[in-house]
């Protein structure tokens, strides 16, 4: 195969267990809400991985844990669950590519609905979440426990992956947590409860307000030391005379 055939995005995964799947996508962005929400997820839930998606437009990096590498897009299965988990944003020109890969994949299996999980900056200091969905009947369900966003637009990869469902007529549905522009376990501790009583889960949240506690004390601590520093009188070289 020459590298002009080389697919743009591969997904190397088993068959899913069962049709009707729940499909939750988490992809770094605004906070890390998504992929911080859905890692808390599999985590406590017990996912089991069942694949992964490379590309070779995805940059260079991958992540590791006490030396072990990991794929930096992931697939895992927990019964009628399937969350598709990214440490790596997907930049603006393959989302489209990505978007289409993960649908088509999805295509055998009959899936009930794609979730997003993803963040949105606001300048409020609430940890509210808001829904957009491909059907009135969508955000329906989520009335009691997000807030509908009445106007504006998204964007980045959670975009193209509801834009798409609408184009295929597959339910897809939008989780944005507010959030700030730093990893913000918070904003996804609030969009897990909104998962909690979406789909009658049972997921304590008390291990990520943990995570925000400490975040927010390294926080304070750096800004601390920065006016500490920028307190301290600069101390310059003296001049030495040119000879020559």
């Amino acid at each position: 195969m020459t590298p002009s055939q080389i697919p743009d995005v591969i997904v190397q995964a088993r068959p899913l267990t069962s049709e009707g799947s729940a499909i939750l996508i988490g992809f770094p962005g605004s906070g890390l809400v998504g992929s911080i929400a859905l890692s808390y997820m599999v985590e406590k839930l017990g996912f089991e991985s069942i694949g992964t998606m490379t590309s070779k437009y995805f940059p260079p990096m991958a992540m590791m844990s006490e030396g072990v590498i990991a794929v930096p897009v992931r697939i895992y299965e927990k019964e009628k669950f399937v969350a598709i988990l990214a440490d790596i944003p997907i930049h603006p020109q393959i989302c489209y590519e990505v978007s289409n890969a993960i649908l088509d994949w999805l295509a055998p299996f009959k899936v009930s609905e794609v979730v997003t999980l993803a963040g949105i900056i606001t300048n409020e200091p609430e940890k509210r979440v808001f829904s957009v969905a491909t059907e009135k009947s969508l955000l329906d369900r989520l009335s009691e426990s997000a807030i509908r966003l009445p106007i504006g637009s998204i964007s980045g990869i959670a975009s193209s992956i509801l834009t798409e469902c609408k184009i295929r007529g597959i339910p897809g549905i939008g989780l944005l947590g507010e959030t700030i522009n730093a990893p913000d376990p918070r904003a996804a501790a609030k969009t897990v409860d909104v998962l909690n009583i979406l789909y009658d889960l049972q997921i304590e949240t008390a291990g990520l307000i943990e995570q925000a506690e400490e975040i927010e004390a390294q926080m304070h601590r750096l800004a601390e030391d920065v006016q500490t520093a920028e307190e301290q009188p600069v101390r310059k070289e003296p001049q030495l005379p040119m000879y020559g």
